[in-house]
């Protein structure tokens, strides 16, 4: 395993995570940046995820999106970047003898994007485009609505995108306002890992991003951890399949249940051989596609159910689903299911471990979200040492007298039947 990185602090305070990995073929560079949807306001939510497509459209340097794309591609890499509800991310991979022009383009774009009026409007169709993608897919929009359904209307539960309105009414200093309270050296990491010299490219990173003013830290938003009351949304529509996402408040990033937690979502909902696949779909035959997942912020997480039926099924598959999941919260785990269970989640961990993009994006999102490196084995070491009553006790603490948020994209029952459902009845 990678458990050789070096973490430094730059005089302006971003802090660097050099990871070398000497026989692979590639530099993986990502920079981190502390600011998502939960740092805006209800005019400008989506303002993050819009940002983060300004700054691949032009700089002093090279004022075009084009010149910036083939100054990575004309060296054999690829880049992008992605936003989330806590975090925005730009990353590139490159031949590992071309790591020096995957940081100068990260440190141009972030320094020194000029972000032109002409680009800010051109821009503005393209992720009302993304938007609006998003929402004709049956899928993706039952996400969005669980969001809003689970955590109500506080900045956890927006839409990382905004809405086509919000989009609609941001202007060009609101871009450079935002980034100058959030984008700043103290709230983000760079993480290099690939085939680098540590020395050599902390010394580059010193000298690109040295002109990177340091600022104020402000404060964070803390989450009221409740069911909001609209917590059944139902997006009915005309097409064959019905989408639907069972979720309930889990846990944060640092609660000491976690890898509990990683566990018992194992068991219920990931693999072929978990108890929502083997009973939903193998053995009842209701769903083609049916898992668990969880989701973790600072302050605040959510644990999940989702699965594609047709109305005819919906509500029986309601029950199976709630079913397993009051089993395994009042039914000890057996040892060879636990021991499968445990194999798979560490198995699946290390093999997520793969490359150096995969290094460069856990421990930079770890190192600024969490303020230290969890080591790959220390991680599997806890992942293995989860016992059943463990996972017994989280799953208690979950979904004992759980109060459910559910979405629905497509032909559904009314609210008030799936309500009934989700107490019991």
């Amino acid at each position: 395993m990678a458990n050789n990185w070096t973490v430094s602090t730059l005089p302006n305070g971003l802090r660097v995570v050099v990871t070398p990995i000497s026989t692979a073929q590639s530099a993986a560079v990502s920079l981190w940046v502390g600011v998502g949807s939960r740092d805006e306001t209800p005019t400008t939510n989506g303002l993050s995820h819009y940002i983060e497509h300004m700054l691949f459209k032009g700089t002093e340097r090279r004022p075009t999106a084009a010149m910036i794309s083939e100054a990575i591609e004309g060296a054999g890499g690829g880049l992008n970047a992605f936003t989330t509800k806590e975090v925005t991310c730009y990353w590139n991979n490159l031949p590992y003898e071309r790591v020096e022009t995957g940081l100068d383009v990260l440190a141009d774009m972030l320094q020194h994007s000029v972000m032109v009026e002409a680009e800010v409007e051109r821009e503005r169709t393209v992720v009302q485009q993304e938007l609006r993608r998003a929402k004709d897919s049956p899928g993706s929009w039952v996400g969005e609505l669980i969001s809003d359904a689970t955590y109500g209307n506080q900045p956890i539960g927006w839409p990382i995108g905004g809405t086509l309105d919000t989009v609609g009414q941001m202007h060009r200093d609101d871009f450079f306002s935002h980034m100058a309270t959030h984008y700043h050296p103290q709230n983000a990491v760079l993480s290099i890992a690939g085939n680098v010299e540590v020395a050599r490219v902390t010394e580059l990173a010193g000298t690109l991003f040295s002109a990177w003013a340091p600022r104020e830290g402000v404060s964070r938003d803390h989450a009221k951890a409740e069911r909001p009351a609209e917590y059944i949304r139902i997006d009915e529509r005309e097409i064959e399949q019905c989408n639907l996402m069972l979720a309930v408040l889990g846990l944060g990033r640092k609660d000491p249940d976690r890898y509990a937690l990683d566990i018992m979502n194992t068991a219920l909902g990931r693999g072929m051989s978990s108890r929502l696949f083997t009973e939903v779909r193998e053995r009842r035959g209701l769903a083609y596609s049916v898992g668990s997942g969880s989701s973790r912020y600072r302050d605040i997480g959510s644990v999940s159910v989702s699965a594609g039926v047709t109305r005819e099924h919906q509500e029986e598959a309601l029950q199976v689903i709630l079913g397993e999941l009051n089993r395994i919260a009042t039914e000890p785990m057996g040892d060879e299911e636990l021991t499968r269970t445990k194999d798979y989640a560490a198995g699946s961990f290390r093999l997520g471990l793969e490359t150096p993009m995969s290094f460069a994006q856990r421990f930079g999102g770890q190192l600024l979200q969490d303020g230290e490196i969890e080591p790959p084995d220390v991680t599997v070491a806890r992942l293995r040492a989860v016992t059943a009553a463990d996972v017994q006790r989280v799953a208690a603490r979950l979904f004992t007298d759980a109060k459910f948020s559910l979405a629905v994209v497509g032909p559904s029952a009314s609210a008030d039947r799936l309500d009934a459902i989700l107490h019991g009845a």
